[in-house]
Order: structure tokens, then C-alpha cells, then sequence
């Protein structure tokens, strides 16, 4: 199998030079072929979906707002989609439903009406079958999944590695030149790592270090070339180097030997190095140190370096002072050393503002004028984010931060969360004595709140208003003094759980919650989409109009939905659904919609089915199919 990676390289090289290229696997669910316009419109518009290898080579045809598969190409009925409001967003994106071998073409996407036809994009779609295989036993000290393409790639270039087990696991990520690890897995964390010149050589491969039977499983190489998406897969399979039943075995012999032998010096030594070699402390304390001493003499030209798992230097001591030029930029400002440290040879490293992002294992070595190494220890900092966890539906939440330091007068706290790993948005900012709602990001407003005198009780607590699984991030609040320097930093994650409703079929109807701030902006469109088990629109209503747009409803949901009046005043967006029967069973989410997602909820929905048995006197009555005997109308969150 691996003897087709060079023809794979080549066949993606003159794919590069007709149009963007997506990449996708024969198995996966869908494939979504991107074009998006930001051109002028033309009345009575058409967009097109082609491939000239076929005839008919209309793939997909959408005229104003509706789908018109009359001249569609028969390999393609069902299969594909679009946006319903494709026309609103200019987002003509294609998707294309279990994607086969057969596919791969250059597909077209134009708009047009019956005048002229404006080309917008080719895409180059690719569905491949073949896929690498790696092989490795337990106790490996590593292996090299294989992921290479052509060489001297842009540097916007991003590489995602991930692997799906019950969901989707993020195993490493790369971008703009250097790791982002971030959204790392925590089993992968400080494991895996890729090469220094990928850019250069094209050689994206990943090293996974000590693998076990838990890494087996299918990884997933995806690169984001310009507009390329391109995917690689390989398969690792981790093996036992002996049998289940004789490693239980051995391990058992020894532990009891070792018990009975070295219990106490067992004992001893566990407590020694757990006290010196793993460091755990909460988020929102000023600092941490990170201990390494040594009983050994150093002579006085010795250099001493920090570094963390990413091979990042995190501190220099070198001719008798510290060298902050050759930090990396993450701790500027951040670390301390003794002074004089050679001589009581304390090494150990202060490292301020700690957070879950300085999870890694740190490694301090010391070497000598001709770079040989003296000493070399290392400490595993844990930093733990404390979590709070609330129903979907609940009038507010608290993000507790609680301290003991004096601020000054003109101190700034500013709370942000981790929207994107390469941008974070304002949720609330507090200076000059007062709240700064104009730096909010338009999400947050009017939804938060902080204490009075915040500055002189030391309780920077933030309420957020109207929760909903939309706001499940790590929130990170920091002060600063007046000059800019942080003087403390802490983290909490919100999680909010999904709202569920049931009810029984045959009730008249049921209620899909979703309460938010009141006196919402006049510009934004709510939407009500169900995409379980498929993409459906269920209700959508234009507040700039005043009104919904049922003909933009899926048929399903036709005469079958109602939304509150005065939804922008009262900000209560709840859906009510006619005659539910199984079918409606789902995933709904609302989007609030303006210039974008602006604010979104997810209700989980469960209707019960009926069935008609017949008792001992020969009567046919009702029964629920479920045993659990719930209202009605249930509203429960889990």
C-alpha cells in the first residue's frame, strides 16, 4: 500500500494546477464542495453545479429558492443539497451525500440568469480508497504516521491531525509557522510532535511517542493548502508484544516481589518523586514553581536552560544572568530564577500567571562552557481549570474569581473566551472604575454583569446572563495595572448541557425553549433548523419584517410551528410545534442571525410513540411504547 504514495503525490501535484482540490474518503457521510460569492446578485438568479465529463452534466440546480432536478444527472438524484437561504448568504456551497470513487471530477459553480452565466469557481474533487497502514508493538518508544505531499508549501499552511473515537479527537495542530496544541486531546498531550521543516520538505508525518492499545485506530491527515482541503488516512494498529494472560502474570510475580522486598523503599521514593517531579496548582494563582536542585557543584560558566515539551525555550541563565532575548514570546515577562543560583544550586524556575496552556512537562539543563550536559531534570506542571456546569435554560451562571491581592485604582479586568484558537472575544472589560460595554463582542452584550467595588473586595466574578451550549468555553479573566502588565490571570470552563424535552404523541403540542436577552436588534433573523436525522428548515422569521417566511419551511413543518409576538422585546424566541409524532424526534437548533451567527441553542427533542393493546375485556386502549411514565409534557434538563 505504501508503494502508491509517490503516484498519490503526483496525481495531487496536477490536480493543484487546474483548481482547488477537496479530498474526501469512500465511506465518509458527505463532502462539502465550497463556493462562496460576494458579487452582485442578477434578478430571477440560477445557480449551477456541473461536471463537463458527463451528459447531462447538471449535477445540482437551484432557481431562486427552490431545487429544480429535472435535467439532473442520474448518478447524482438525492445526493445532493443546498442552503436554503443559499441566495441570502451567497453561500452556493454544494453538498455531495456518500461519496464514491466515481466522483472525482472538476466540479463547476456558476450564477446566472437568462441573459448570461457567471463562472465562480472549479473545484477539484478526489475520493480515495487507499489508506496506510502502521504496525507497532507495545512498549515502542515511538511511531511515525505517514502524511507527506509537495514540498515548499504556503505559509498559511495548517495541518490537522485527528482521530475519531465516539467523537472527534484533536491528536496535533499546526499553523502559521508553529504547533497549536491547545485543543489537544489529553491523552495525546506532550506525545507527539512533527518536523521542524514540513513547510519546506512537505513531510506533514506526525510522531506519536510510547503508543499503547488505546491509539489504535484510524488518523485522519488533513491540510488546508490555499483552497485546497486535502486528507490522508492511516491506520495504526498497536500490538501486544506477549499475551494478555502472561503479562498479567509477570506483572503480578514482580509486584509481589517488589512488595514484599521494597515495600517501604517503594513507599518512600513514590512520596519523593511525586512531591518533586509533578507540580499541581488552580488557575487563578500568581504563580507556580517548578523545582529543580542539585547537591552537585556547578562551576560558575555553566548555562542553565528551561524548555517546555514543544522544545520552547522558557528560560536562559547564562555569564551570570538571565538571557530574555532567547525566550520564546509565550513567557515574556513570566519567569524568574534565583540570583546567584549556581551557588546554592537552586535551578528551580518561578513561572507566573499560570494556565491550562502551560500544561506540559518541563525540562532544566545545565551545561558547561563546551555545551556538554551536566544535569538534566524535568517537572510536570498540571495547571486545573475549575468547570461549572449548568442546565440549558437557567437565568444566569456564575464564573467564580475570588482573590486575596491588592489591586490598584487603575487596575483593568478583562474577560475573554477561547472562540477560535487564533481569536479570542471580549465577553466583559472593567476600567476606569466602570464597565466598557462598547469592547464587548456584540455576543455578550447585555448579558453580563460584575460586582460593585470589584477592585476593593477582590470578587471579579462574572454573571452571564440567559446560558445556552453556545457559550461552552474556558473563560479567562486578567488584571492589569494601569501601565499594562498583568499582575493576575485566571480560567474557568462553562459547560452547559444540551435541553430535553419529551412528550407523547397525540399531545396537541410542545414547546422548544429559548429565552435570551431582551429588546434584541432589529436587524437579526431567527432560524429554526433540525439536523437529526437530516438538514431541515422548521421555521424562520425575519424581525426587519415583522414576520415569518413559511415559504421557506421545509414541507414537514408547514401550518405546523407558531413563534411568540414581540420575540425582539420579550427575547423569548420558543418554538411551538403542532401535532408531534415520532418522526419530529431530533436535534433543533435556533440560529439568531445577524452578520452572522450572533447567538444560537440546541433542544434535544423526544417524542413518544403510541401503540393500541387490547385488555381482557376485548377494549382497545392507548398505551405509550415507553416504560418511563412522564407527564405529557416533560421539560427536563439533563
Amino acid at each position: 500500500m505504501k508503494m502508491l504514495l509517490p503516484l498519490l503525490l503526483l496525481v495531487l501535484v496536477s490536480q493543484h494546477a487546474l483548481a482547488p482540490v477537496v479530498e474526501v474518503y469512500e465511506g465518509e457521510i458527505s463532502v462539502l464542495l465550497p463556493c462562496k460569492y460576494s458579487g452582485f446578485i442578477p434578478e430571477n438568479p440560477t445557480v449551477l453545479w456541473t461536471r463537463n465529463d458527463l451528459n447531462p452534466k447538471s449535477v445540482h440546480l437551484r432557481r431562486e429558492e427552490t431545487d429544480d432536478f429535472k435535467g439532473q444527472n442520474q448518478r447524482y438524484r438525492g445526493r445532493t443539497s443546498m442552503r436554503p437561504d443559499a441566495l441570502d448568504t451567497s453561500d452556493f456551497s454544494l453538498t455531495l451525500r456518500n461519496p464514491e470513487a466515481t466522483d472525482s471530477s472538476i466540479y463547476t459553480c456558476s450564477i446566472g440568469n437568462e441573459r448570461k452565466e457567471l463562472k465562480l469557481t472549479d473545484i477539484q474533487l478526489h475520493v480515495k480508497d487507499q489508506e496506510l497502514e502502521e504496525e507497532v508493538v507495545v512498549g515502542s518508544e515511538s511511531v511515525i504516521l505517514q502524511c507527506k505531499t509537495t514540498p515548499d508549501l504556503p505559509e498559511d499552511t495548517t495541518v490537522e491531525w485527528t482521530r475519531f473515537d465516539r467523537e472527534i479527537m484533536m491528536v496535533h495542530g499546526y499553523s502559521n509557522g508553529s504547533d497549536h496544541l491547545k485543543k489537544q486531546d489529553d491523552r495525546y498531550c506532550g506525545r507527539t510532535k512533527m518536523n521542524k521543516d514540513l513547510l519546506r520538505t512537505g513531510d506533514l508525518s506526525l510522531t506519536l511517542e510510547y503508543p499503547t492499545e488505546r491509539d489504535s485506530g484510524e488518523y485522519i491527515c488533513i491540510i488546508y493548502r490555499d483552497k485546497d482541503i486535502l486528507r490522508q488516512k492511516v491506520v495504526l494498529q498497536v500490538k501486544e508484544q506477549f499475551p494478555s494472560w502472561a503479562k498479567a502474570v509477570l506483572v503480578l510475580l514482580v509486584l509481589l516481589v517488589l512488595l514484599v522486598v521494597f515495600g517501604g523503599l517503594i513507599y518512600y521514593f513514590r512520596q519523593y518523586f511525586m512531591s518533586v517531579y509533578k507540580v499541581e496548582v488552580d488557575s487563578g494563582v500568581e504563580s507556580v514553581q517548578l523545582i529543580c536542585k542539585t547537591t552537585v557543584c556547578l562551576p560558575k560558566d555553566a548555562k542553565v536552560e528551561w524548555k517546555d515539551a514543544n522544545n520552547r525555550k522558557v528560560h536562559v541563565y547564562e555569564n551570570g544572568s538571565d538571557q530574555p532575548e532567547e525566550q520564546d514570546d509565550k513567557y515574556k515577562n513570566r519567569t524568574k530564577m534565583k540570583r546567584n543560583l549556581l551557588e546554592p544550586g537552586d535551578l528551580s524556575l518561578t513561572l507566573k500567571y499560570p494556565t491550562d496552556g502551560d500544561n506540559s512537562t518541563y525540562t532544566c539543563t545545565v551545561y558547561n562552557r563546551e555545551g556538554n550536559i551536566l544535569l538534566r531534570k524535568q517537572v510536570n506542571l498540571k495547571v486545573r481549570v475549575p468547570q461549572v456546569e449548568v442546565d440549558s435554560g437557567v437565568e444566569s451562571v456564575q464564573l467564580p474569581f475570588n482573590t486575596t491581592l491588592h489591586l490598584p485604582e487603575g487596575a483593568k479586568v478583562e474577560w475573554m473566551d477561547n472562540y477560535r484558537s487564533y481569536y479570542n472575544r471580549k465577553v466583559h472589560v472593567y476600567e476606569n472604575g466602570s464597565d466598557q460595554p462598547e469592547e464587548q463582542n456584540q455576543v455578550y452584550r447585555d448579558r453580563t454583569k460584575m460586582n460593585e467595588d470589584l477592585l476593593k473586595t477582590g470578587d471579579l466574578s462574572l454573571t452571564l446572563k440567559y446560558p445556552t451550549d453556545d457559550d461552552n468555553y474556558t473563560y479567562t479573566c486578567t488584571v492589569y495595572s494601569r501601565e499594562g502588565n498583568i499582575l493576575l490571570k485566571k480560567e474557568v470552563q462553562l459547560k452547559v448541557r444540551v435541553r430535553q424535552v419529551e412528550v407523547e404523541e397525540g399531545a396537541e403540542s410542545v414547546q422548544l425553549p429559548f429565552k435570551t436577552s431582551q429588546n434584541l436588534p432589529e436587524d437579526v433573523r431567527v432560524e429554526w433548523e433540525r439536523y437529526d436525522p437530516e438538514y431541515n428548515m422548521v421555521h424562520v422569521y425575519v424581525c426587519k419584517n415583522g414576520s415569518d417566511q413559511p415559504h421557506k419551511q421545509d414541507q414537514v413543518y408547514r401550518d405546523r410551528t407558531k413563534m411568540n409576538e414581540d420575540l425582539l422585546k420579550t427575547g423569548d424566541l420558543s418554538l411551538t410545534l403542532k401535532q408531534p409524532t415520532e418522526r419530529d424526534s431530533g436535534r433543533y437548533v435556533c440560529d439568531v442571525r445577524r452578520n452572522g451567527r450572533f447567538r444560537f441553542k440546541t433542544v434535544q427533542l423526544k417524542v413518544k410513540g403510541r401503540v393500541q393493546v387490547q385488555d381482557q375485556t376485548g377494549d382497545i386502549r392507548n398505551r405509550s411504547s415507553s416504560i418511563d411514565p412522564t407527564p405529557l409534557m416533560a421539560d427536563q434538563s439533563v
